[in-house]
C-alpha cells in the first residue's frame, strides 16, 4: 500500500487539495494523511468544516504579525518529525504558498518524491507575484510528478526541461471542488441586501499590492460606485491589518459596499457564481469565475493564468487608478463588451482533475517516483 500525505497551509490551496483528498481516500490501495502547517488557521479551519475533514497532523505555525520568515521556519522546525513519523511514498503539496515550498524543500532535504498540483503556471517573474512565482518554479525544481492544469501549463514545464513522463496534463481541482459548494437554493444576508442590484464581488489582499497599488484599487473602486447605483459590492477583507487600514481609508462610509469579515469557501463560491462582475488580486478566482460565466477584472500586472486572459473571460488591468475606473465603468456600461467576456469557455477543466490525480498515484510503482 502506497502513503500519500495531502499538504495544506492556506485557504487556497486547502479548497483545492480538499476533493483531491476525498477521492484518494476512495482507493483501497492508497492510505492517505492529511497535514497542514496551519499557516493560516481561522481560513483553514473554514474549509475543513466545509469539507467535513480535520488534519490528521497540524503543526499550528500560525502566529500574530507573521512573515515570510516566520512562516519558513515555522514550517521546516516542525515538519521533519512529522515525515519522519509518517514515512511517506509521496507528498502532495499544491500551487505557489510558502507551506507548499517549504514541505517541498524539507521532502528534498528527506528524499520524499513531491507531487505538484497545479505545476507549471508561469510569469516568469520572481517578484510577481511575490512570493508565489519563486514558490512554483522552486517546487519545479524539486518535484518528481508535475500535475499540469493545463496544456500552456504543460509546455511552460517541458521549456524548463522537465521529463515529459513526470508531466500530467488534469485540469485543476478547484473546478473538482465547485462540485461541493454551488447550490441553487442558496440564501445569505449579505446577498438578500444586494436584492436586484448588480453584485460586484471584490477580494484584495496581494503583498506586492499593498500601499499605493492597493489605495488606487479601492479609489477607483469607489468611483464606479458612486456613479452607478444599480450596483452594491461586497468584499470579504483579509485579515493582513495593512488590508483592512487601506479599505478603510478609501472605502469606509460608501453605503453602496459592504466590507465584511472572511468567508467559508462554501458561501464564497456561491457569493461568485451569483456575482455580475468580479474584481480580484488574487489567483484561484481566475479559475473559478470562468466556471460560472462571470467577467473578471485582475487587478494585477502579471498573471499566472494567461489561459483565461486568451479565453476572454479576464482582463489584466494591473492598480493604475484610472485603468480599473475606466475598464470597471466599461463592463457596467457597454452590454456588448460585458457579454463578450461572460460567454467565455472556461479553459481550466472538467471536474474529473482529482479521478486523473488519484490513477496516476495508484498507477505508478514507487520505485519509478525518485527516478
Amino acid at each position: 500500500m502506497k502513503k500519500i500525505v495531502v499538504t495544506v497551509g492556506c485557504r487556497p490551496d486547502c479548497i483545492k487539495m480538499m476533493p483531491l483528498l476525498k477521492e484518494l481516500r476512495k482507493r483501497p490501495e492508497l492510505e492517505t494523511v492529511l497535514l497542514s502547517t496551519g499557516q493560516h488557521r481561522e481560513m483553514l479551519d473554514q474549509v475543513f468544516e466545509v469539507f467535513h475533514e480535520r488534519p490528521d497532523y497540524d503543526l499550528a505555525i500560525m502566529k500574530t504579525g507573521q512573515t515570510l520568515f516566520d512562516v519558513t521556519t515555522g514550517i521546516l522546525n516542525g515538519i521533519k518529525a512529522a515525515l519522519e513519523e509518517i514515512k511517506p511514498d509521496v507528498v502532495l503539496v499544491h500551487g505557489d504558498t510558502s507551506t507548499a515550498f517549504v514541505t517541498a524543500l524539507a521532502c528534498y532535504y528527506l528524499q520524499i518524491p513531491v507531487g505538484h498540483v497545479e505545476a507549471g503556471l508561469r510569469t516568469n517573474n520572481i517578484y510577481s507575484p511575490f512570493p508565489e512565482e519563486f514558490n512554483r518554479q522552486g517546487i519545479g525544481l524539486i518535484a518528481a510528478y508535475h500535475f499540469a492544469p493545463t496544456q500552456l501549463a504543460k509546455q511552460n514545464l517541458l521549456k524548463e526541461g522537465k521529463r515529459p513522463e513526470t508531466i500530467f496534463v488534469t485540469g485543476n481541482t478547484v473546478i473538482d471542488a465547485m462540485k461541493h459548494t454551488i447550490v441553487k437554493d442558496y440564501r445569505h444576508p449579505d446577498l438578500d441586501w444586494v436584492g436586484n442590484d448588480r453584485l460586484i464581488f471584490i477580494t484584495a489582499h496581494r503583498r506586492e499590492n499593498l500601499g499605493t497599488p492597493m489605495h488606487n484599487m479601492f479609489r477607483a473602486i469607489r468611483r464606479v460606485l458612486d456613479e452607478h447605483p444599480d450596483c452594491k459590492a461586497i468584499y470579504p477583507i483579509h485579515m493582513n491589518p495593512l488590508v483592512r487600514a487601506a479599505a478603510d481609508e478609501e472605502l469606509g462610509g460608501c453605503d453602496r459596499i459592504r466590507i465584511i469579515e472572511p468567508i467559508e469557501v462554501f458561501d464564497c463560491h456561491n457569493f461568485e457564481s451569483r456575482s455580475y462582475l468580479i474584481l480580484t488580486d488574487s489567483g484561484g478566482i481566475q479559475e473559478e469565475a470562468p466556471a460560472y460565466g462571470v467577467p473578471v477584472l485582475v487587478m494585477r500586472d502579471t498573471t499566472e493564468r494567461p489561459e483565461g486572459v486568451d479565453a476572454g473571460t479576464l482582463k489584466l488591468v494591473g492598480t493604475s487608478e484610472e485603468v480599473i475606473y475606466s475598464e470597471f465603468s466599461r463592463l457596467l456600461d457597454d452590454p456588448a463588451a460585458y457579454s463578450a467576456m461572460a460567454k467565455a469557455v472556461n479553459p481550466y477543466g472538467d471536474g474529473g482533475a482529482c479521478r486523473r490525480i488519484a490513477d496516476v498515484l495508484e498507477g505508478l510503482p514507487v520505485s519509478e517516483w525518485l527516478n
